[in-house]
């Protein structure tokens, strides 16, 4: 059986945490708002015309958005908000676009990318889906079809998070976290008691593990009714989480922060 050892706050006394808001409920995170119904699109083309043509169109489809000229706006765009899907075009003027596929795949690993290729290029293609992208569409395409494409790899996307979102037990390190119970069990059999904001970031994280996430993410995936959460509130959530997980505060293993990008869950996690 578990042991359990007392709630703590930040500074080493018993009782919650000063500044934290409770959130009443069955412990599961909160469920998604209307706009994160919206489909989040990040279209990556040099052609300006294409970007604003996409924009208009596949607004009509319930899907939000954002563009970028070249692989340095994707990256910087990628850092700060969060993409359902990515839709990439190969030739891009900074970079070859199989090279930010790849970097898609190491910083982002669970967002999936539509590969935009010249018409008559199966190499690319080959190339791309070898890489990492999820799909292609050779130019120039119809517009309908982008828009079932994204469709389809956001219905594969959902089923994945669901699962994930409705599993009641993670296991990692030897540690052991039921959302159900809200509790936090360490490899030696200790529960760790986790404060609201701590639950829901260790929750968001075990979702995503391997995957950066940057602040605005994690504020926009611990958002909940009533409570104020900003880039402060995020890093003293982490530090929390850090010395109750038994993490080193200068080398993390298990929560690591990426300089300029946020935090990355470095660790296997077992439903």
């Amino acid at each position: 059986m578990p042991r359990y050892i007392p709630s703590s706050r930040a500074d080493g006394s018993n009782g919650p945490d000063p500044g934290v808001s409770s959130v009443t409920g069955s412990g599961m995170p909160p469920g998604p708002s209307v706009e994160s119904c919206m489909t989040r699109c990040l279209v990556v083309d040099d052609d300006a015309e294409i970007r604003r043509s996409l924009e208009e169109y596949l607004q009509k489809f319930s899907v939000a958005v954002s563009t970028a000229g070249d692989g340095r706006e994707m990256r910087r765009q990628m850092g700060t908000q969060v993409f359902d899907v990515v839709v990439l075009d190969l030739m891009l003027p900074d970079e070859n676009g199989l090279t930010l596929c790849q970097w898609i795949q190491q910083h982002h690993p669970s967002v999936p990318v539509i590969m935009l290729t010249a018409h008559g290029d199966p190499i690319s293609r080959v190339l791309g889906l070898e890489m990492g992208a999820d799909d292609y569409l050779a130019k120039p395409f119809e517009p309908r079809e982008l828009v079932a494409r994204i469709h389809a790899i956001r219905r594969r996307a959902r089923r994945g998070e669901n699962e994930a979102q409705t599993r009641r037990e993670f296991r990692f390190e030897g540690w052991s976290f039921d959302r159900l119970l809200r509790q936090l069990v360490s490899p030696q059999q200790v529960v760790v008691p986790l404060s609201s904001a701590e639950f829901r970031l260790l929750s968001a994280l075990v979702e995503r593990p391997g995957r950066v996430l940057s602040r605005e993410q994690l504020i926009e995936l611990t958002r909940a009714p009533g409570v104020e959460v900003n880039d402060r509130s995020v890093d003293l959530t982490i530090s929390r989480l850090r010395q109750k997980l038994g993490d080193s505060p200068k080398e993390p293993r298990l929560i690591r922060t990426m300089r300029g990008e946020g935090y990355l869950f470095d660790a296997q996690v077992q439903a």
